[in-house]
């Protein structure tokens, strides 16, 4: 299968509304069969339902109200191993996740994050939100870093082997209330914010994945093909990209 498999190609499946453990079981079994050479790489956009990930670096402090009392409002949390702290995902937000081999890119981690922002950064700027990476903090901002600066977009990565998963998370139409009970990305005083708070209107989500498929592809040097297959699917390797 090896040979017959095309590496310049990126899979392209946009799986709605996923659980996170769901997702992360999924890009598990993908991440194996990338690092395989059974399948080329592969980017998954998709939602999750209300969700709290603690990431390798997360600390109970960032969970002020405790755990079980996020659980009573409706909202799931998860261990994840993905790098970085604490962060929100729910229906509205986009969530990236590639799973892609570095060698293109030199196995450089540093390279590949730089990408990851560029993507997002390109993707508001076509809506017309000018957004920016701030030095020592994680994500992509608008109007600068806190207090005045706004977040819009998150990165949380993790790297097998030189095979990346997790990724991108860019908020779009989700409800922003979740992100104040807790300490986004261990930032105090970061206020979150969202396309459609931004351009006070709510956005077309399909459209929006159409412009994260294109800017993923320029600039991760793939040429994007559509999947028309289900995440449990691909994860078990039905749809290798030939």
């Amino acid at each position: 299968m090896r040979d017959t498999v095309d590496m310049d190609r990126v899979l392209i499946a946009r799986c709605g509304l996923v659980p996170y453990e769901e997702a992360r079981q999924a890009q598990k079994r993908i991440e194996a069969a990338r690092l395989a050479g059974e399948i080329a790489d592969v980017l998954l956009l998709l939602e999750h339902p209300p969700v709290y990930t603690k990431g390798r670096r997360a600390e109970p402090s960032e969970l002020g109200m405790g755990e079980d009392w996020y659980r009573m409002q409706g909202i799931e949390v998860c261990e994840t191993d993905r790098g970085g702290r604490v962060t929100y995902h729910g229906p509205g937000q986009l969530v990236g996740y590639p799973i892609v081999s570095l060698k293109p890119y030199g196995d450089n981690v540093h390279e590949y994050v730089r990408r990851l922002e560029r993507l997002m950064i390109d993707s508001v700027a076509s809506y017309g939100i000018e957004a920016e990476v701030i030095d020592g903090l994680t994500g992509v901002w608008v109007n600068g870093g806190p207090p005045e600066g706004r977040k819009i977009g998150s990165i949380g990565v993790h790297v097998n082997r030189g095979v990346t998963t997790h990724g991108f998370a860019l908020n779009i139409n989700n409800d922003l209330q979740p992100f104040e009970w807790i300490v986004p990305c261990g930032i105090d005083g970061v206020r979150m914010t969202s396309l459609t708070r931004e351009l006070r209107a709510e956005q077309d989500m399909d459209r929006y994945m159409d412009v994260v498929t294109d800017l993923f592809g320029r600039i991760f040097e793939r040429e994007p093909v559509q999947s028309d297959t289900n995440l449990a699917e691909l994860a078990a390797g039905a749809a290798p990209v030939r």
